[in-house]
């Protein structure tokens, strides 16, 4: 029997099936996609689902991702948990820079709170670890960040299980973002340290990028049929049964393809199954 829920931080509950808005930002993350409204729709849509984890993060758009957010969904309701990032500068489609200096996460963030009009954000990732800046300055200006009441917890994003022990010796963490997916299991080594120390593991690209395809796909095909449901939902339900603490946060611009994304959390597997796409 899969958990449905998990206690991010150690004191917010959320569904661990959630939503990410990458998709509402337009081609290579770079200004609105499509109709406004369809957008609010999909982030309403989810709430009336029952989401209460929404992941999204500044440089969406830049900015339209937290934008529409608030637009839509504030006054929030009081269990609904809203991760963002900070961390990263954009110019252009597909184009990102790395920027963790002190002063620049400082201003990311307050730029956050400001886009999402809130005082408190509850879960604030290091969208990528600055190589030039020391991590015990990135971390300590997001420790600060924290005891000043403007973030409630700290997460990364991309690390390495090594990387990720040294910043745990350094802070609390509560959640991690790494690729991870049922045909792409790189990060498992960072995984088991987040089931060891309780954190959240939050897999980017849950249902491989649109990638599953050949060899994978037809055994996918024939596990998803039997379930009635399609390959993307079994991808979903296997992250679900596969920790417990991973809380994919798939993206999507539809509320067709949200409702369905969002079907795949009553799905349950049995043990042959579950063994039978590890094996894939």
């Amino acid at each position: 029997m899969i958990q449905e829920s998990f206690l991010l931080g150690g004191d917010l509950p959320v569904r661990r099936l959630g939503y990410g808005t990458a998709q509402l930002a337009g081609p290579g993350y770079w200004g609105p996609r499509g109709d406004r409204q369809d957008a609010l729709a999909v982030l309403r849509r989810a709430v009336e689902r029952g989401v209460t984890l929404i992941d999204t993060a500044d440089n969406y758009g830049p900015d339209v991702a937290e934008e529409l957010i608030a637009d839509a969904l504030h006054p929030y309701a009081e269990d609904l948990v809203i991760a963002t990032k900070g961390g990263v500068v954009r110019t252009g489609p597909d184009a990102w820079h790395i920027a963790g200096r002190p002063e620049q996460l400082r201003a990311m963030c307050e730029a956050s709170l400001r886009r999402l009009r809130t005082d408190t954000i509850d879960l604030y990732q290091l969208h990528r670890l600055d190589p030039d800046v020391p991590l015990a300055d990135q971390l300590g200006t997001l420790d600060a960040l924290r005891q000043e009441g403007k973030i409630r917890h700290i997460g990364l994003d991309t690390l390495t299980a090594d990387r990720l022990e040294q910043a745990l010796s350094l802070t609390g963490i509560a959640s991690v973002q790494n690729r991870f997916n049922l045909i792409d299991r790189e990060s498992a080594d960072v995984l088991k340290v987040c089931e060891t120390h309780g954190l959240a593991f939050l897999p980017w690209f849950p249902l491989a990028n649109g990638a599953l395809t050949g060899e994978a796909s037809s055994k996918l095909a024939t596990i998803a049929d039997h379930h009635g449901a399609t390959r993307g939902q079994l991808a979903l339900a296997w992250l679900l049964h596969h920790s417990p603490v991973t809380l994919p946060t798939p993206g999507t611009g539809s509320v067709a393809h949200l409702d369905e994304n969002l079907d795949a959390a009553a799905l349950r597997l049995s043990e042959d199954e579950i063994k039978e796409l590890n094996e894939l």
